[in-house]
């Protein structure tokens, strides 16, 4: 994995609430994201972390706190339509299902064109959606397909792809490789380690799979029921846990000797 230099915040999250009903499913979180760096979020489900994750892209409107990006807010409504792209320039966001945020009845060509006519009118487009598909590992073939006619690992490369042409500093990955086979996420996970050397684009993942935060991530903050219960370097959190639910996360993952039984005590006990 390459490294991150040190460098600046290009996104910082304070003190982050929000609530539905009695559920507090943020409560006072807080992280920061250098340029070009790579931080994890990881939990599990009702953690608090794809919340988290939503708010930072603007899907979410948090009850307290803020979101900086280069030290501006981004919270708060957009207002108009000039503000709205420029957000989206910043922050892009690649869910985990791409079939569902992909029109079925629209070629890859089509789908990078609408982006780019929408963010860059006037550019050369053609040129831009050829050097998009090489940076994904498509090609120009894969350009007229339609969704339909495309792998998981290859729909998600075209969500990469249309993320990438608007050129923001951050990319939010909200398990963005759960939905693949162990092989094409390993491919995936190699591409945008190699995008991110070659860019400069920061990362925030979100995950609940250690393997993601060991192999992609510099930094890791661990959630659980909507706070932040550790946080730090990910190889110094993954190799010596401070808090007993990362150790229970990491004791979870199946290995010779695995005891369910025992893993699932060691929850309710928490």
């Amino acid at each position: 994995m390459s490294e991150a230099p040190a460098a600046s915040p290009v996104l910082e999250v304070a003190g982050l609430c929000r609530s539905f009903g009695a559920v507090r499913a943020v409560d006072d979180v807080s992280f920061t994201l250098a340029a070009g760096g790579s931080l994890g979020i990881v939990g599990e489900s009702g953690s608090g972390k794809t919340t988290t994750a939503r708010i930072v892209v603007g899907l979410e409107q948090a009850d307290e706190g803020r979101v900086l990006f280069r030290g501006q807010a981004r919270t708060g409504r957009v207002r108009g339509r000039a503000e709205r792209l420029a957000r989206a320039r910043e922050v892009q966001m690649v869910f985990q299902d791409p079939y569902l945020s992909l029109d079925p009845r629209t070629s890859v060509a089509t789908v990078l064109r609408e982006t780019l006519r929408l963010h860059f009118p006037g550019g050369d487009h053609a040129r831009r959606i050829k050097e998009l598909l090489d940076q994904v590992g498509l090609g120009t073939r894969a350009a007229e397909a339609l969704p339909r006619e495309l792998s998981g690992g290859q729909r998600q490369r075209v969500a990469i792809a249309r993320a990438l042409a608007v050129e923001p500093a951050v990319m939010v990955l909200d398990e963005a490789v759960a939905a693949l086979d162990v092989s094409v996420q390993a491919q995936v996970l190699n591409l945008l380690d190699g995008i991110r050397a070659e860019t400069g684009i920061g990362y925030l993942f979100i995950t609940h799979d250690l393997g993601v935060v060991r192999c992609v991530t510099d930094r890791v903050v661990v959630m659980r029921h909507g706070r932040i219960v550790e946080a730090g370097a990910t190889a110094e959190v993954l190799a010596a846990p401070q808090h007993p639910y990362t150790r229970l996360l990491l004791e979870s993952v199946p290995r010779p000797g695995w005891d369910p039984e025992r893993i699932a005590a060691a929850r309710r006990a928490l």
